[in-house]
């Protein structure tokens, strides 16, 4: 018993949230707490704002935010079986750039 617990602390452990950003700046940078976290803030308000008039994201050595449009397509209702249009949409997909991926993958 005591060992799941320990498990899913680990796997808790496993994501970096905004809370935990904003704690590494102020470790690293020194700014206060309120000062890291307007700073966190900025960026994803930045990057929200880009994304959302449809702009690239191109971070060098990291990798690429990209909005692309979906349209419309044919599906299937699985509970009926009847066939659906499922209307167009925007989607967020990021490419990993190669410094990223090499990075990863040497760990």
């Amino acid at each position: 018993m005591l060992l799941s617990n320990h498990i899913i602390i680990l796997n808790l452990r496993d994501n970096m949230t905004k809370s935990d950003m904003v704690e590494k700046i102020y470790e690293k940078i020194g700014f206060s707490k309120k000062e890291s976290a307007e700073l966190v803030e900025m960026v994803f308000d930045i990057i929200k704002s880009t994304l959302e008039t449809g702009e690239k994201i191109k971070i060098a050595g990291f990798g690429n935010f990209v909005v692309k449009e979906k349209a419309d397509r044919r599906g299937r209702n699985p509970q009926t079986g009847e066939e659906i249009i499922i209307s167009a949409r925007k989607i967020l997909t990021f490419k990993p750039s190669q410094v990223l991926k090499a990075s990863i993958n040497a760990k």
